[in-house]
């Protein structure tokens, strides 16, 4: 990616280096949902987080220490930063014009190895995640090594993806349609929240793809082989290939995020059409999402 012409970002929360002691989580189903979770981006961590903190607190926190960063630390950080901006220059250009209102930038907390969020502990099992709670994008940046080797979706642009996917899941925030989706949680059936959670990420892909458009036409930062990246990490978090991967076998009623297929799609759809206008993925009917 060409980042040279892209400024850094200053909404940011560098804990990286800061080390505490343990947060003992426990066994059981939770700590079945969690190794789920480590899995996916995005979606609502909010639960597994919460129940994490509180196991946690009965385990206590050590001191926390400062480590220096590496020279590749803090590259790596430089790299989030302008993403960051990229996201926020976009999305400040587009809200008055599509949304008529004024787009509210969030905060990126980069961090190593557990933190704790509005939503409750997080560590780097849970993967990148934003926080409706406080407006917050939270990233171990040694995600993307997981991103590289075990989901097989490595470059520059397949990370920056994974950003923008977590600011479009702000963007939701910021329109209402995270509490609306959320607030049916135990209203509906599991399957039916689980159809609503799938439309809540496909529709944070198709605006991932929205962004990447404009800062391509804005910025020119897209590299021969970037979007072949950005498209084989879309492809790489797939509900059926992670599942397939896990255990042998899908089952379609447990899906969150799409399928491979499905979250391929609507990044596409996002990155050719610019426009927050065909990103409706709740008005179509689940079968041809």
């Amino acid at each position: 990616m060409r980042l040279e012409n892209q400024r850094a970002s200053e909404n940011i929360e560098d804990r990286r280096g800061l080390k505490a002691g343990p947060v003992l989580v426990g066994g059981g189903l939770s700590a079945l949902f969690l190794a789920l979770l480590v899995s996916f981006l995005g979606g609502d961590p909010q639960k597994v987080l919460q129940q994490q903190g509180q196991q946690g607190g009965r385990g206590g926190r050590g001191a926390e220490t400062q480590q220096e960063l590496t020279a590749e630390e803090v590259r790596m950080g430089e790299f989030v930063k302008r993403i960051l901006g990229s996201t926020e220059d976009v999305w400040t250009e587009l809200f008055p014009k599509e949304i008529g209102k004024r787009y509210k930038e969030p905060t990126l907390v980069m961090f190593s190895g557990q933190t704790k969020s509005a939503c409750g502990f997080a560590n780097a099992a849970v993967g990148p995640f934003y926080c409706p709670a406080d407006q917050k994008v939270y990233i171990d940046l040694a995600f993307y090594d997981e991103l590289k080797n075990k989901f097989r979706a490595p470059g520059d642009f397949a990370q920056a993806y994974v950003i923008a996917h977590e600011i479009g899941h702000h963007v939701q925030n910021q329109l209402g349609l995270t509490d609306k989706v959320h607030s049916r949680q135990g209203r509906v059936s599991k399957e039916e929240f689980n159809q609503l959670s799938v439309r809540l990420e496909l529709q944070a892909d198709y605006l991932a793809g929205v962004w990447a458009h404009h800062a391509q036409k804005t910025k020119g930062i897209l590299e021969p082989g970037d979007l072949k990246e950005g498209l084989v990490a879309a492809t790489a978090i797939g509900d059926d290939r992670l599942q397939m991967q896990a255990q042998g076998y899908v089952v379609p009623d447990s899906f969150t995020h799409g399928t491979s297929e499905q979250r391929l799609r609507w990044f596409a759809k996002g990155l050719k059409a610019g426009t927050i206008e065909g990103f409706d993925t709740f008005s179509i009917p689940f079968d041809q999402l």
